[in-house]
């Protein structure tokens, strides 16, 4: 027994181990995405801050999933900017937040986590390989040292300078920065370092995640610039840069953060306002939420009930304490898989991360380069949308392509509320074709003919029977069997009886088995020839 216990506590500590170094990861990922999206939402930067912590701190413990990592969604910038707006200030903004919280618990009484289970495997992979090619196309200028937008949008068309993610990727190419470029390209190698089997096998190296090295490397390239080669140097405080506010205490944070108005709970804008921040954020998450199950090493189901909950309660507490509106996030949620997230610990440990450095150590995070943050999540951006991923969908055949590949250009072109709407609309329509298809089959030996329903014929594949009708020629005889389905829909019904009573015109001899219907009479009992002209 004593072995078994040893072996479980080695695996405890493994465990907490591998999601302390993803929490710290994804913490490090996490802190210029927050700052960023408050900026871009006309939010203070501490309210992003506040919104990843609470994210963290709290989500972390209530949520579905294990691997799910929360905060404030690039998704919603927009959203909250037109609505502090609205609104008249991000103090009467907070009360918004609060309510919509209330609103995603009640989803989650409703039963509305399990909407997720409804978009096809095709449209979540598109999704996330569109994230993928986004992240990359995002992250390059900063990789360079130059970027016009924010941190973490995700848009196609800026919000900051109303251009677009190609002309940014243009223009990143006229403003190089040697250090960045520097700072970007040993990155890269540490990446290809650890993917060697001798990185793999050392007994000290391998429990250090790559891109924990690549941003401790990056900060000492910096640092070594500085040194000798001061003109090529990453200086602290500018763009290219991590910018944490600095928060000497727990008081100077609490000084810093506004405080809801309450007053305005009264007007119906605020209500109609939380109402659709509800709705896009607890979309997102169960988007965010399916996807992750997708990627989770373990193939763990999430509840998605239980993580409306959670978000719920997260904007509550994220509200009063004067944070940002939060969802799950995919970005953060892939960093903390691939940086070897075991549990809901790693997420845990990002917030803790984050209060703590926060606090206590801004000076040490404003050392660190965003060159460096970049490689990193082009790492993780390339491992969601790589060649093999691609690959593997095409090799499930053009009904499971198709979709995938429409859902990738249109979140790429759009954002990710647009896109993945386009790709389930999408692959909706190639469900009915394939359907049409498959419930509804004929075949023939001369001038007999058979018509057999396979399975349940709803409406949709009216226009496919109506087809195979009219290829019958005159003066045959054809069978209509409809014992392969439990449900025939009554347009269905309508169609064949229509046909059947104009049979004769066509001298057709027409026998039906297993057609029952309350409202339509066909006549005698299955097997028999019903048409009438010739019964």
């Amino acid at each position: 027994m004593c072995p078994q216990k040893s072996k479980r506590a080695e695996t405890t500590v493994g465990g907490l181990r591998a999601d302390a170094m993803a929490g710290f990861v994804v913490f490090l990922v996490a802190l210029p995405l927050c700052m960023g999206i408050a900026l871009a939402s006309g939010a203070p930067v501490v309210s992003g801050l506040i919104s990843g912590m609470v994210a963290g701190l709290v989500v972390s413990w209530l949520s579905g999933s294990e691997l799910s990592v929360s905060g404030p969604a690039a998704g919603l910038t927009v959203t909250v900017a037109a609505g502090i707006a609205t609104m008249g200030s991000f103090q009467a903004f907070l009360t918004v937040t609060i309510i919509s919280g209330c609103i995603q618990i009640i989803f989650a009484m409703l039963k509305s986590g399990s909407l997720a289970a409804f978009f096809p495997n095709s449209v979540i992979k598109g999704m996330l390989a569109a994230i993928g090619v986004t992240i990359v196309f995002k992250q390059i200028p900063h990789a360079v040292g130059w970027d016009s937008d924010y941190e973490g949008d995700e848009s196609f068309f800026q919000t900051f300078d109303h251009s677009n993610t190609f002309f940014n990727l243009v223009e990143s190419l006229e403003h190089l920065a040697e250090g960045a470029i520097i700072i970007a390209l040993v990155g890269f190698f540490i990446y290809w370092l650890w993917g060697r089997e001798y990185v793999k096998k050392s007994r000290y190296l391998k429990f250090f995640p790559p891109s924990l090295m690549v941003v401790l490397v990056g900060i000492l390239v910096n640092l070594s610039l500085e040194r000798w080669f001061p003109k090529y140097a990453l200086a602290a405080g500018s763009s290219h840069m991590v910018n944490v506010p600095n928060l000497k205490n727990i008081m100077d944070l609490k000084a810093a953060i506004p405080t809801p108005d309450l007053s305005v709970i009264s007007e119906m804008k605020t209500w109609s306002l939380a109402l659709a921040v509800a709705m896009i954020s607890s979309i997102e998450t169960l988007l965010s939420v399916e996807a992750v199950d997708r990627m989770d090493p373990e193939r763990r189901t999430s509840k998605g009930n239980r993580e409306l909950v959670a978000q719920g309660v997260g904007n509550i507490i994220s509200g009063l304490l004067g944070g940002l509106v939060m969802t799950s996030v995919i970005v953060r949620s892939s960093a903390n898989i691939y940086a070897g997230g075991r549990s809901r610990m790693a997420c845990f440990f990002h917030g803790l991360f984050m209060l703590v450095f926060v606090l206590m150590f801004a000076s040490v995070l404003n050392h660190i380069p965003l060159a460096a943050l970049a490689v990193v999540l082009i790492a993780v951006g390339y491992k969601l949308a790589s060649p093999k991923v691609i690959k593997s969908v095409w090799d499930l055949g053009l009904e499971q392509f198709i979709p995938f590949a429409v859902t990738l250009v249109a979140v790429v072109f759009s954002d990710l509320l647009t896109g993945v709407g386009v790709g389930l609309i999408v692959g909706m329509l190639i469900v009915l074709r394939m359907n049409q298809y498959s419930s509804i089959t004929m075949v023939n030996d001369g001038d007999q003919y058979l018509i057999r329903f396979s399975k349940d014929v709803a409406f949709t594949q009216k226009p496919r029977l109506k087809v195979l009708l009219a290829q019958i020629p005159d003066g045959c005889s054809v069978i209509i069997d409809g014992g392969g389905a439990q449900f025939i829909d009554f347009d269905i019904l309508e169609l064949i009886k229509d046909f059947i009573d104009h049979a004769d015109l066509k001298k057709i001899r027409v026998e039906w088995r297993n057609l029952r219907s309350k409202r339509l009479k066909f006549g005698g009992g299955d097997g028999e020839l019903q048409s009438p002209a010739f019964g």
